[in-house]
């Protein structure tokens, strides 16, 4: 299977790549430095952490190699390095050119007292007698592949970002573009927060905030609800963005409003190997090249008529054909039969009959 090029980063990635100014910012927020202490750090880079959390000098790079086998020399350079990318820790070189580590005053401090003395979240769940009905874990699910093939649909019928097309009349897609309906669920949204957050400051919105908060987030509980009133501007307008992308869902109540995190918000900072959420169906390929796709999806029906002529779609059924026209127009368009082939797979399991 080809590799995809366009690979989202992972979110902890990201904000490694801030400037110093900006992490210093983000580490006085307790909850940030948990983050990355718990998703951000190799293992013997978190026992370095916990190691230096309560020594206030400056630790000689000679003794700290000494904490770990001469094996694990490797290991130590990773470590020390995604330290010092994070700016967990700091360095110095003095005239003898020997070099020495403390852990960033700030990220130390914080650390320190959330470990002690616990967290509390700026904003608590609401009263169940406040809220309406609130939905199911499998609802919220639900919702979220519901907004989020939405959001692949649309960018399938129209060119929604000139990045993806070769030309916006023609709405045909680049070779960027394909790459991005290749990915999975969580990868392209990893790519629209990525860009989400990139594009913040001309927005006018500080991008350690915004991380700040897409990572608190991570720290809600699944399918609470909390009060939308504990949200300043730039967070509120953040929250309708999220909704339309599945991670958060809105409810409005007959005095207050809320939003109810999906398990996109609160995996943000985890990882982006968690299995999408699609709704199920097949297509089967006869030897003629008639397919039949059972579905219910109108993205899955978008999607095969990037190669084939769709003739008929009923509620759960697409019916059509693959013909050398279509497939033309699909290789005009970029697409190569390699990745026609993996789309299906992807989206849809099929069967040859």
């Amino acid at each position: 299977m080809p590799q995809v090029r366009m690979i989202a980063k992972n979110f902890m990635d990201m904000v490694a790549s801030l400037p110093a100014v900006k992490l210093d910012k983000l580490y006085h927020n307790a909850f940030i430095c948990e983050a990355i202490l718990r998703w951000s750090l190799p293992p013997l880079a978190k026992k370095y952490v916990l190691q230096l959390l309560y020594i206030d000098v400056p630790v000689t790079a000679t003794s700290l190699q000494e904490w770990v086998l001469a094996d694990g020399a490797s290991k130590h350079r990773v470590a020390v390095d995604r330290l010092i990318q994070l700016r967990v820790f700091t360095e110095t070189v003095d005239r003898k050119k020997e070099a020495t580590y403390r852990l960033n005053p700030m990220f130390q401090m914080n650390l320190r007292e959330h470990i002690v003395h616990g967290g509390v979240l700026p904003r608590e769940p609401m009263a169940a007698n406040i809220t309406v009905r609130l939905p199911s874990l499998e609802e919220l699910d639900n919702y979220a592949a519901q907004q989020w093939e939405l959001y692949d649909q649309l960018f399938l019928t129209s060119n929604v970002d000139s990045h993806f097309y070769r030309d916006r009349e023609g709405a045909l897609l680049t070779e960027s573009g394909f790459q991005f309906l290749l990915m999975d669920t969580n990868a392209q949204l990893w790519y629209i927060i990525r860009e989400y957050i990139s594009n913040s400051e001309d927005r006018g919105v500080d991008s350690a905030d915004l991380i700040s908060f897409l990572l608190e987030l991570s720290f809600h509980v699944t399918g609470e609800a909390y009060n939308i009133n504990t949200l300043d501007d730039v967070q509120r307008t953040t929250v309708k963005d999220l909704a339309d992308l599945g991670l958060i869902k809105l409810q409005q109540g007959r005095k207050d409003s809320w939003f109810i995190p999906t398990k996109l918000a609160t995996n943000l900072s985890i990882s982006l190997s968690d299995a999408s959420s699609r709704k199920q169906g097949y297509v089967v390929v006869e030897t003629n090249f008639r397919l039949y796709a059972y579905s219910t999806s109108k993205l899955h029906c978008e999607i095969l008529k990037l190669f084939s002529r769709v003739e008929y779609q009923l509620p759960n059924l697409i019916v059509g054909s693959i013909t050398k026209e279509n497939l033309y127009k699909a290789f005009a368009n970029g697409i190569t039969a390699d990745q026609a082939s993996i789309i299906v797979v992807k989206k849809l399991p099929f069967l040859m009959t």
